[in-house]
């Protein structure tokens, strides 16, 4: 993991400006419609904080976190906010947002990590509370240009969910890239559900 971290610290700037601009709107306009104003969010794993921005534009209530510093730093000038240096496994909030987004995040994790810490950010939820995360869409596990990915399957990530019987998918979608580079990767959306 700490790999991927330390790619993080030396790419921050390059990551920020190439990310902050992607037009995300259509998966942030399908998150935030499941809830309401003044919810609070937990942006987890928030890169350059393009969307802990417009979360707050959106009238959310909205808490930061990033296990890269230099992300962090560069995020929290960007937001206007505080973004709080954590590692995933690091989060020990209880029943705490209405909604937590893992945009391209966790997808950092190894397999096992992976489900310790979606049982964490289900915790952190409220009932009812939401998640919208992202993988890219695959069997890949490992390291790929410096940072370790666990791509996922429709299959293989409900496999992982079976260890979280309060987490259930409400629903799922495939995408493109949205960078105009990478329109023939595609990438699996999630948004579950906290029974």
């Amino acid at each position: 993991m700490n790999n991927t971290i330390q790619y993080y610290q030396q790419n921050a700037e390059q990551f920020s400006r190439e990310t902050r601009s992607v037009d995300f709107s259509q998966n942030q306009d399908k998150f935030m419609s499941k809830l309401k104003k003044n919810d609070t969010i937990l942006d987890f794993g928030c890169g350059s904080g393009r969307d802990t921005k417009c979360f707050l534009e959106h009238g959310f209530q909205v808490e930061a976190i990033d296990g890269s510093e230099e992300l962090c730093r560069l995020a929290g000038e960007f937001t206007g906010i505080k973004v709080k240096h954590l590692l995933f496994q690091e989060l020990a909030e209880k029943n705490k947002y209405d909604g937590i987004w893992a945009c391209s995040s966790i997808l950092h994790l190894p397999k096992q990590e992976l489900i310790e810490v979606i049982q964490k950010m289900s915790l952190a939820l409220k009932s009812k509370g939401i998640i919208y995360t992202s993988f890219k869409y695959g069997t890949f596990e490992g390291e790929r240009n410096g940072r370790y990915f666990t791509d996922m399957t429709e299959g293989s990530f409900e496999e992982i969910l079976q260890a979280t019987k309060e987490l259930q998918i409400e629903e799922q979608w495939i995408t493109s890239d949205v960078r105009p580079e990478r329109g023939n990767e595609k990438w699996l959306n999630l948004i579950l559900r906290k029974m």
